[in-house]
């Protein structure tokens, strides 16, 4: 295996990785290490904020096939990141709306 063959290989790996570990931080995936489903949006944001500042200074030098798998990557990751977003906030919201209502106090 050539230099090229083995970077570009690697390049998937390292992409691979991210979105795997992306993908168990928004809950999507069983964790590996516990073998139960966590959910942590805020680290699963950083996956994938390194995935495009990656992606962002690879740009140029990129075949198209690492372009568009790069590019799939992160559609897919901002698309699920957005959904389980939604989720959580849904969910806080309806949380709150079935809470009795607080009753306010008056000054004597």
């Amino acid at each position: 295996m050539g230099t090229i063959e083995k970077n570009e290989l690697l390049l998937t790996q390292l992409i691979l990785m991210f979105q795997t570990a992306a993908l168990q931080q928004m809950g999507k995936l069983k964790s590996p290490i516990s073998d139960n489903i966590d959910q942590d949006l805020q680290q699963a944001q950083i996956s994938i904020d390194m995935l495009e500042m990656l992606h962002a200074k690879m740009k140029g030098s990129l075949t198209q096939d690492e372009e568009r798998m790069f590019s799939g990557v992160l559609k897919e990751l901002k698309l699920n990141y957005v959904d389980e977003v939604a989720k959580v906030q849904k969910s806080s919201s309806s949380q709150t709306s079935s809470a009795p209502p607080i009753e306010p106090t008056h000054a004597s």
